[in-house]
């Protein structure tokens, strides 16, 4: 028997009592190949998505219907909980962060994360206050659902070189005082700025690999305290990366990369049913 979005909702909130490693998938054969090689949750990814789709990522790309949809299609391709990445919640104000998580759970997914950015390069972060009560927002919006849904909020001011390390961790912690149940600073660089946070917020903390400088194995960041490990757009840009470089040997004239290529097969099979 499928497993119902709330007992999905549950035990994705229980996984964060341990270091849960969260893989982002952007369409649903990704979330499928994920599923069979045994990951307990799944998140999705603004960035594979604005990729596959050949826009640039950033807030603005996507809209609202076009998240839903791609993350309808990631819930229903596993039995797994997902969380989706709303971005800002395609608004700045407040009042429409309800829309945002209302639109995420009835799609399925048992979590979603908020973002601090403006998707405006003169002015990249909005001002504390109003973030806050964005999240505060979408905290209140969260209580009247009928699942427990895991909210996550995302100060992005580290990954847009628009705050230090001191100014995140203050919006991390207003953030948590706001209603959040999961933090996320993209970001943190080193561990000693990882310790730094864990040692100053008392909510789960989400890092990202593989989109900066952290040298940092998944050992190291669970014995830091680290509550979940995302990969963002990793994954997909490996992929596109694998892409590029094929292509481009094909291009040359060249076909050895298709050794490499995942056998028609084992894909036949991994999407049968």
């Amino acid at each position: 028997m499928k497993p119902t979005q709330a007992e999905k909702s549950l035990l994705f909130s229980q996984l964060h009592r341990n270091c849960l490693l969260l893989p982002n998938a952007w369409n649903a054969g990704t979330a499928k190949l994920l599923a069979a090689l045994g990951f307990k949750a799944l998140g999705t990814t603004s960035a594979g998505l604005a990729f596959s789709l050949g826009r640039q990522d950033g807030c603005g790309a996507l809209s609202r219907d076009e998240t839903l949809e791609n993350a309808r299609s990631i819930v229903a391709a596993s039995d797994l909980p997902v969380t989706g990445d709303l971005e800002n919640g395609w608004s700045a104000h407040p009042d429409a962060m309800s829309s945002a998580i209302r639109g995420a759970a009835e799609v399925g997914l048992v979590g979603a994360s908020i973002e601090d950015c403006t998707g405006h390069s003169a002015s990249p972060i909005y001002e504390l206050q109003l973030a806050s009560d964005r999240i505060r927002a979408a905290a209140e919006c969260v209580k009247s659902l009928d699942i427990p849904f895991t909210l996550t909020a995302r100060a992005d001011g580290l990954a847009r070189g628009a705050l230090c390390l001191k100014d995140t961790i203050v919006r991390l912690q207003a953030y948590q005082e706001a209603g959040a149940d999961v933090l996320y600073a993209p970001g943190l660089s080193t561990k000693a700025d990882i310790a730094s946070v864990v040692a100053s917020v008392d909510r789960p903390l989400n890092v990202v690999i593989g989109l900066g400088r952290l040298d940092a194995s998944v050992e190291e960041l669970a014995a830091l305290g680290v509550s979940r490990i995302s990969l963002g757009s990793t994954l997909a840009r490996a992929a596109l990366g694998a892409f590029i470089r094929d292509a481009t040997e094909f291009r040359a004239g060249n076909t050895g990369f298709i050794a490499k290529a995942a056998p028609f097969a084992e894909l036949m099979q991994r999407f049968e049913g």
